[in-house]
């Protein structure tokens, strides 16, 4: 199986263990885009808990789920944004307006939508969760 994006291919197996029930799933190959995504996602309450598993064949995360998530998923291509553009993608990707969160590559690292509204920072669109 190859990997062509891996954000993409851990959020779409978070969302495939959370339809099948399930309470954890393991992710695997650990990034810190995918780190960094996981915690955004545990502040926004979308998951319980995750932690950095280290093996002989490299890293994995467990993530144990909370069963909120109605869709999550990475945005291709990453759209660049600016400080005023951020209302057209919430209609684009998310179903209602402060229902769920987008999440942004800044300047200042990863951040929701929300935030790098009221910081007046733009970016490049990475991820959204519902």
């Amino acid at each position: 199986m190859t990997l062509n994006d891996p954000l993409s291919n851990a959020l779409s197996h978070i969302l495939n263990c959370e339809r099948q029930g399930k309470k954890t799933c393991i992710i695997s190959p650990a990034s810190s885009m995918i780190k960094s995504v996981l915690e955004l996602m545990k502040k926004h309450n979308y998951i319980n808990d995750f932690k950095i598993i280290e093996s002989s064949r490299g890293s994995m995360i467990e993530v144990v789920l909370a069963n909120r998530i109605n869709k999550c998923n990475a945005i291709k291509p990453r759209f660049s944004i600016q400080k005023g553009e951020f209302e057209k993608f919430e209609r684009r990707y998310l179903p209602a307006k402060d229902f769920g969160i987008i999440i942004i590559s800044t300047s200042n690292g990863l951040m929701v939508h929300n935030d790098a509204k009221a910081n007046g920072l733009g970016g490049k669109l990475i991820a959204y969760i519902y």
